[in-house]
This record gives structure tokens, C-alpha cells and sequence, in this order.
């Protein structure tokens, strides 16, 4: 991949709550926006606002499921600040609300069953 291309995915991933505009990316790689642009979508088959946007959502959906934060504290986190945009970006790529994915993965952890020693039982300590 292009070094100029992973260099602006590093600033990407960096610090998701820093309002990381389109020239300012191209500066940080002294290309025009445009030619970002085109270049950043022959590399990664996305423009880099998409791209940024499943970022976040990525690390709203890895949030949702290892922290107790509430959707608002988890929008500060990624930088967003407009919960309907959020709730139907989320919904748009994982097919539920934040709320929804929370709820069901919860669900999901409680139902695990305990890990199984079955190596303990076979083993001649257990003789």
C-alpha cells in the first residue's frame, strides 16, 4: 500500500475523537484533497470519510462491548457529537442500534457456558 495512504489510516486510527478534516490529511501527505481522495480509494477501495466513519464505528461497536459506558460517552470517545447520525450509522453497517447490540451481546455473554476442564477429569489427578 502506498506509504502516504497508510500514513493518513495512522492518523486515522491515532485519535478518532480529533476532528481530522480532508485537508488536513492532504497536508499531513502534501497532496491536493482531490488527489487524497483519488489515491486513498484506488488504495482502500473506500473515500477516506467512509473509511474514518467504519473506524469509529468499529471502536463504538468494540466499546459497546467490553466497557459500561453510555452512548454518549462512547460518541465523545470516536468524536461524534450527533446521536441520530451515530444511531443510524451504527444501525447501517452492524443492522442494530447501539442500545440493540448491547443488549444482545450481553445476552450472548451471560449464556456462555463455564469453559469445560475436561483435561482435569481425565487426567490421573483426578484418579
Amino acid at each position: 500500500m502506498d506509504q502516504r495512504i497508510l500514513h493518513v489510516i495512522t492518523l486515522m486510527q491515532r485519535d478518532l475523537q480529533t476532528e481530522l478534516s480532508l485537508d488536513k490529511m492532504a497536508r499531513s501527505v502534501h497532496l491536493s484533497p482531490w488527489h487524497l481522495c483519488r489515491l486513498f480509494k484506488a488504495e482502500t477501495g473506500l473515500p477516506p470519510a467512509r473509511y474514518l466513519k467504519i473506524l469509529r464505528m468499529q471502536q463504538a461497536k468494540a466499546l459497546l462491548e467490553t466497557t459500561f459506558l453510555n452512548v454518549k460517552e462512547i460518541m465523545n470517545k470516536i468524536g461524534l457529537n450527533d446521536e441520530s447520525h451515530f444511531v443510524r450509522d451504527f444501525k447501517a453497517i452492524y443492522g442494530s442500534t447501539p442500545g440493540q447490540h448491547r443488549s444482545v451481546h450481553l445476552r450472548a455473554a451471560h449464556r456462555r457456558p463455564e469453559p469445560r476442564q475436561e483435561w482435569l477429569m481425565n487426567s490421573k489427578f483426578s484418579q
